[in-house]
């Protein structure tokens, strides 16, 4: 299996048309299998009018099934999910970070040139 239970994993959905919402997902793997894994942890979608990413509130359990439209970024076992955020740095674009040590580069938003 090539994600396991217990990893915790930041999940990026690819759009398929640029109006859709950008969403992603970070929580903790409790079930998976060769086609699907299901997750528990939080929502996050980009608030196109202030630029930032919102984390929903509640906790949630999501199964997603494993295929093209996610991206699946495995985080290490001692990043506090609770802690994480996003933060747009000049010249380097957007990232996830607990401001201890971890940082996730973005790809899709860095800055170009």
């Amino acid at each position: 299996m090539i994600v396991e239970t217990g990893e915790k994993v930041h999940v990026i959905e690819r759009r398929q048309f640029a109006e859709d919402l950008r969403r992603h997902f970070v929580g903790q793997v409790t079930r998976c299998t060769e086609s699907a894994i299901r997750v528990r942890g939080h929502a996050w979608v980009h608030d196109h009018v202030k630029g930032d990413y919102i984390r929903k509130p509640d906790k949630r359990e999501r199964v997603m099934h494993l295929g093209d439209r996610l991206v699946i970024n495995i985080l290490p076992a001692d990043v506090n999910l609770d802690e994480l955020k996003y933060l747009d740095i000049p010249r380097a674009g957007l990232v996830v970070t607990d401001e201890k040590g971890f940082t996730l580069d973005i790809n899709e938003f860095k800055a170009r040139g």
